[in-house]
């Protein structure tokens, strides 16, 4: 791939770099084009020629290998900026997204709006608050995630396109469409909707609810969409590529295409990736089509990640890129006419559709919507979890700060609150005390009649977590997995270990218990997942049911050798448990073990808190497996990247409250031959234990003792913690864990980690001792 730049005064181009291997943009050019770059890459690397692939008729093309295309395609970056506050939103060199959304469309600003509401970033026009209340001049100067978003405001307030160019250099082919976007709109708030404004807003790609808000219309007419196929052959040869874009022609290729007959399955992918939904639930899309396809029906997925494997051409047969949203869903579905929907496959972009589908009519495969609600609103869930007697934390919704208030009050801090209906932990924060909670519920989230927040008691505990698979009359239980890290870290930033290695007989059978009771008094019909608080006295409590396919699915398949998807979908087709030959509903147990290790990118992204919490903030994740456990543990370790090292210095910074339970590891630490510093409290608690430590000053004395010790590069680890009960949180650890990631050390704040690195440092270390002389 070669990178070039362009002078848009005088056109000419300069080469920036050129990369030999494949990028990022391949799988997005892939899709864009219809070329199997992938698939011609590697043949050539077997000795292929393009001569010789020209004639192959799976890639049948123009004479010379370039297509003529009469759509224009736009990718839009997803930023996990919504999950990091104080992060700097300021773009550049460093990439920061960690997924995209791609859109095709007849023009570029069709292409441009199926993007922007395709990229789940609560917008579905180009009005977006801005980052901050500086005049649109200033704003416009900064590169930043909002930029795009705030050339749209400039024009709504009166620049030109040359004035908007002279700062920001976006080329005109662009501002010249943006202003026209703008111009419509402001035309349409001033005047009402008029017939031919509204037959604009179709052709640029404008949804029907936008077109009423802007324009204040009580409703509009409808347009009846149209589906091109993405044709790669430039009209030389019928293109083979089924898959669609929507437009406002009247000509629809989708409906001349020729049907099999076979009765249509629409599939909901999971859209973007991004923290809390990555490519595990893309896993599970593809599983189901593919298991659809094999029972014999005509499977339909409506996608729009480039990145991934349902959005290949050849995956289902027939792929819509469209945005997940009622109204684009609701066009295909009215094209393809399915005996239903399957949206328990594609994360919670695909179950917040459930509902609103259901309401139009549409049949939900699987796990309907009655079953989806009762396990995610909080009130209904409360009900079924008594009525099974299945223990579960004291905790209630509140829809207005002084009821949050109070309910802290009676149930007692800490607690653990969260906004409802919530993916990856957003916004979700262990409070100390009422000060915390008053600040949290002004500052952090929306709260009111529509939008509650959970308060529940927090419960310091093992957590584990189950997948499993109702059909209505038995509950199969694939394996139960252990999180190493203790309630407080979210499951998807915890390392995850199956079979189960430290919890009591009692509690799994407890768990299978429970497990059975929810998936059957929810009403599940297919996957869904559990995850479990056991205290220390192995009292067992659910946390929460998520009543779809999760994040650990693929782990799980892959650790017991079971198509858990392949299972569930035929389920969810009516094929029960026992039909499909299972009869021993228990948890299946390997002679191997398996672990599951969070990857994480803090360096990506400068001015970020490193500090795990219930706020998921991994990107990724690594499997290890072996037959002794810390071997395990060894190779999904090294896999997510974490630095083994078994010399050097560690670097100890310790809440009060985990002082003692910190002092043996450290000690373990001490007698592996590490080095140890600290800061003045923790180093004077270390030396009254008998560690050797090097006190290092603290930052908020003005001493940058701890900064410099981790900047000269002789730091391997470094062990910081941070105060849970008394909700005590000291700037110094802020600066510390960014120094941290600043300078590539590795860090851990959590001590159920360090325990599992300090089992294999042990494993792996020669042991050091004094030579006794007789």
């Amino acid at each position: 791939v070669a990178l070039f730049a362009l002078n848009p005064d005088s056109f000419e181009y300069a080469v920036i770099e050129v990369n030999p291997r494949v990028s990022r943009s391949s799988a997005l050019a892939s899709k864009a084009t219809g070329y199997p770059i992938a698939k011609m890459t590697a043949r050539i690397a077997l000795g292929y020629t393009l001569d010789e692939m020209r004639n192959d008729i799976t890639w049948k093309t123009s004479a010379f290998f370039e297509p003529a295309l009469d759509y224009v395609v736009v990718k839009v970056p997803k930023w996990p900026f919504d999950k990091f506050q104080g992060t700097s939103h300021r773009l550049g060199t460093q990439m920061k997204a960690t997924g995209e959304v791609m859109a095709i469309g007849q023009r570029f600003e069709e292409a441009l709006m199926k993007a922007i509401r395709g990229a789940e970033i609560s917008l579905d026009t180009l009005n977006a608050p801005p980052l901050t209340e500086e005049p649109v001049r200033a704003r416009l100067t900064r590169q930043d995630d909002r930029r795009l978003f705030t050339v749209f405001e400039a024009f709504k307030q009166g620049l030109t396109v040359d004035e908007i160019f002279d700062i920001t250099k976006i080329d005109r082919f662009f501002l010249f469409r943006l202003r026209a976007m703008a111009e419509l709109e402001m035309r349409s708030e001033q005047n009402g909707l008029q017939p031919r404004d509204y037959a604009l807003f179709k052709r640029m790609g404008y949804p029907d609810a936008a077109i009423m808000r802007i324009s204040g219309a009580k409703e509009v007419p409808g347009w009846p969409m149209s589906y091109k196929m993405v044709d790669t052959c430039g009209a030389e040869f019928a293109a083979e590529t089924p898959y669609f874009y929507s437009c406002t022609d009247a000509a629809c290729e989708s409906r001349s295409l020729k049907r099999t007959g076979r009765p249509v399955v629409i599939v909901l992918g999971s859209g973007p990736i991004r923290i809390g939904q990555g490519i595990e639930f893309d896993y599970s899309s593809v599983h189901c089509v593919w298991t659809l396809r094999r029972i014999g029906y005509d499977v339909v997925i409506i996608n729009n990640n480039p990145e991934t494997v349902s959005t290949d051409y050849d995956t289902a047969d027939r792929l819509y890129f469209e945005p997940l949203t009622v109204e684009d869903v609701m066009n295909v579905v009215n094209l393809e006419k399915p005996i239903g929907v399957i949206a328990t496959l594609g994360g919670q972009t695909a179950v917040n559709l459930a509902g609103p589908l259901t309401e139009r009519g549409v049949r939900i495969i699987g796990t309907d919507r009655d079953a989806i609600y009762k396990a995610e609103d909080r009130d209904a869930f409360e009900k079924v979890i008594m009525e099974l007697d299945v223990p579960h934390p004291a905790g209630v919704a509140v829809t207005n700060v002084a009821d949050g208030m109070d309910a802290a009050d009676a149930i007692g801090y800490p607690v653990l609150v969260r906004p409802s209906f919530v993916l990856g932990g957003r916004a979700m924060e262990i409070v100390a005390n009422g000060e915390m909670l008053g600040t949290y519920l002004k500052t952090a989230v929306e709260v009111d009649v529509d939008k509650p927040v959970l308060v529940d008691k927090y419960i310091v505990g093992k957590e584990v977590e189950v997948d499993a698979i109702c059909d209505g009359h038995d509950v199969f239980l694939p394996g139960i997995m252990e999180l190493v890290e203790r309630t407080g870290v979210h499951s998807g930033d915890s390392t995850s270990v199956y079979p189960p290695f430290s919890i009591s007989d009692r509690v799994r059978q407890l768990i299978t218990e429970y497990t059975g009771r929810l998936g059957l008094g929810i009403g599940i019909r297919g996957l869904f997942n559990i995850q479990f608080i056991v205290d220390e006295d192995e009292s067992v409590y659910v946390i929460e049911v998520n009543p779809r396919a999760s994040r650990s699915v693929p782990f799980l398949s892959k650790s017991t050798g079971l198509s858990l998807v392949g299972i569930a979908t035929r389920v969810m087709l009516g094929i029960s448990l026992r039909e499909q030959g299972i009869t021993d509903m228990t948890p299946v147990e390997k002679k191997y073990w398996f672990v599951k290790a969070p990857a994480f990118s803090f360096a990506k992204l400068n001015g970020m808190d490193a500090y795990l919490s219930p706020e998921m903030k991994s990107t990724g994740e690594a499997i290890g497996y072996d037959g002794k456990l810390n071997r395990a543990f060894y190779k999904a370790l090294q896999a997510a990247g974490i630095k083994m090292k078994d010399y050097g210095t560690v670097v100890v910074t310790l809440a009060d409250e985990d002082k003692e339970e910190a002092l043996p590891l450290v000690r373990r630490f001490y007698e592996l031959g590490f080095n140890i510093e600290a800061t003045v409290g923790t180093a004077n608690f270390l030396k009254s234990h008998g560690i050797r430590t090097r006190m290092r000053g603290k930052l908020s004395e003005g001493s940058e003792e701890i900064l410099e010790s981790i900047r000269a590069g002789y730091v391997s680890y470094i062990i910081n913690t941070r105060a849970i009960l008394s909700g005590i949180h000291y700037e110094d650890g802020v600066a510390i864990r960014q120094c941290a990631v600043m300078n590539g050390v590795t860090m851990f704040t959590s001590l159920d980690t360090v325990r599992i690195l300090l089992d294999v440092l042990e494993e792996v270390t020669p042991s050091i001792a004094a030579i006794n002389v007789i």
